[in-house]
């Protein structure tokens, strides 16, 4: 069971991003990555196409590290650690500390 799924509220807890909070939007599990909402932001340089007629400079999220995000539990409003835990025969995510099961948005 992964610690971290799409839509978790997550807090960045190490590296250049470290506090900033966001909702994980994409999980690459091949690479260990995932893609939170405005942290980590680059600039693209883009040449003008047919979809972005334009070009110029976008902004946009890149990958980081699972290791340096945490779940937040949604009752200590703190970033956790994430264990298993059965409720009516159904394992589901819950806190470490408080014990407060984590369902994804």
């Amino acid at each position: 069971m992964r610690h971290v799924r799409t839509g978790d509220q997550v807090e960045v807890v190490a590296g250049k991003e470290k506090g900033k909070r966001g909702k994980v939007l994409r999980i690459d599990t091949e690479k260990g990555r995932a893609i939170v909402e405005k942290v980590n932001l680059i600039k693209r340089h883009t040449k003008p196409t047919q979809r972005a007629p334009h070009g110029g400079i976008l902004e946009k999220e890149a990958a980081m590290h699972l290791s340096n995000i945490r779940v937040v539990c949604p009752k200590c409003d703190e970033p956790r650690r994430v264990g298993a835990k059965s409720i009516d025969e159904r394992k589901v995510r819950a806190c470490r500390k408080c014990g407060t099961a984590i369902e994804a948005a």
